[in-house]
């Protein structure tokens, strides 16, 4: 063979192998164009992973469901799980990496509200959409954020209520005892004012804060027993992440039972009371949109779902002893909400997606329609009072009679009755 054979013979085959290579990207980044990837923003580890670890798998469940049912508009969810180990700097680092890098068209995510605070300024600077499934402190509306928890008004003002009422006890006093961060200060500024509007005085009112992580508790449940001598006394926590169950263990060893003052907690439901000995905190409270125990299809529906998928994948914990709570339905109701709307708007552009979200409806496990406000990015929710139970779970001795709509700037904090109901729907600028 001459040369110029042998060099156009070679020529031919690298040519032959660069047009197979690049037809097999081009199956490749087709593949990829089949998945819509959403990202999920829960920590794995460190202080908050006892409540979070179960928010990843309840999303991953959802996604599996929906896929069972063929995706959304044809294509299958791809999760992107990253762990932002309840680092709040690193809760921004990871969500930009999720938008910017993975190219995820959503993300399902967070549980303090400084671990939101902190991505908040992501989502708005790249325009993209984060489902926020806990309770928190309202004070906030951001076009880039749907929350699918509780406002103030779905939970606190609620309970606060309750324990002041005859059937709650009727409290006079109050211990505000919280995690050191911005929920449970927003929180207790907003029901100290509310109190105050109820005739509460200053001295009847007592504020105690711990750092994240705090485990010892004898002092302070020792300074509420003290408290408690001057009246009638309950106390509001929000205590947050695995700090509860040394806090629950203390009020165990002290006998601070509920009959003499009762504990209502906005930040502890099924999960969190798993490793702890529940028998002393009998009729102590947590006030949630969702209780493991309600009656109902929806509910019954839902708790199969959970307990097969967490067998399946062997979640720990729930393969043998399988728990649902408040922030799982949230999360739950929340990525539903979010393919029922791309589905109607036939895209996962943020700003359509947005526009389709209002209104959007969900049947949701605790029974009650779930609406998404047309305006302010919040769910209508029921609101359920519970008395912790020797197993566990929670007995309901409260509700609302339907869907209550939330305010996510409170009347009790002044100047919020000139805030719009709505978030601004321009990208805000850095």
């Amino acid at each position: 063979m001459r040369v110029k054979d042998l060099i156009g013979s070679k020529l031919k085959r690298a040519l032959a192998a660069i047009t197979v290579a690049a037809g097999l990207f081009a199956v490749s980044a087709v593949q990829a164009a089949e998945t819509i990837k959403v990202g999920v923003l829960h920590s794995l580890s460190g202080t908050m992973a006892i409540s979070e670890t179960v928010l990843k798998d309840v999303t991953l469940m959802a996604i599996d469901e929906i896929n069972a049912k063929g995706g959304v508009m044809g294509k299958k969810l791809e999760a992107v799980v990253v762990d932002p180990a309840s680092n709040w700097p690193l809760f921004a680092e990871k969500a930009r990496e999720l938008i910017a890098q993975k190219k995820v068209s959503v993300v399902f995510g967070c549980w303090t509200s400084v671990s939101r605070k902190s991505v908040l300024p992501v989502f708005e600077e790249l325009n993209s959409l984060l489902f926020y499934p806990v309770q928190y402190e309202g004070e906030e509306l951001s076009k880039n954020v749907f929350y699918t928890g509780a406002a103030p008004n779905q939970q606190a003002i609620p309970a606060v209520e309750y324990l002041m009422s005859k059937d709650g006890g009727g409290a006079k006093r109050w211990v505000l005892l919280g995690t050191d961060y911005v929920y449970p200060r927003t929180t207790n500024k907003i029901l100290r004012a509310f109190l105050k509007s109820k005739g509460v005085a200053d001295k009847d009112i007592d504020e105690k804060y711990t750092p994240f992580g705090h485990a010892d508790y004898q002092t302070i449940v020792a300074d509420i027993k003290k408290f408690s001598a001057g009246g009638k006394t309950a106390v509001v926590s929000t205590i947050n992440g695995d700090s509860n169950v040394p806090f629950y263990k203390e009020l165990g060893n002290q006998g601070l039972k509920a009959k003499d003052v009762p504990v209502v907690a906005f930040s502890v439901g099924e999960e969190e009371l798993r490793g702890v000995d529940t028998k002393p905190l009998v009729g102590h409270l947590a006030a949630w949109n969702y209780f493991q125990s309600l009656k109902g299809p929806e509910n019954d529906a839902f708790k199969k779902k959970w307990a097969d998928y967490a067998k399946k994948k062997n979640i720990a914990g729930h393969k043998d002893k399988p728990i649902t709570n408040d922030p799982m339905e949230a999360a739950y109701i929340g990525i539903n909400m979010w393919a029922q709307a791309v589905e109607k708007a036939k895209s996962t552009d943020t700003d359509k997606v947005i526009a389709a979200m209002a209104g959007q409806t969900f049947k949701a496990p605790s029974g009650i329609l779930s609406k998404m406000d047309e305006k302010n990015h919040h769910l209508h929710k029921a609101v359920f009072i519970g008395e912790v139970k020797a197993d566990g779970q929670f007995n309901v001795v409260w509700k609302t009679p339907g869907a209550v709509k939330a305010k996510p700037w409170s009347p009790y904090i002044a100047g919020n009755d000139k805030k719009k109901d709505e978030p601004e729907m321009t990208a805000k600028k850095k």
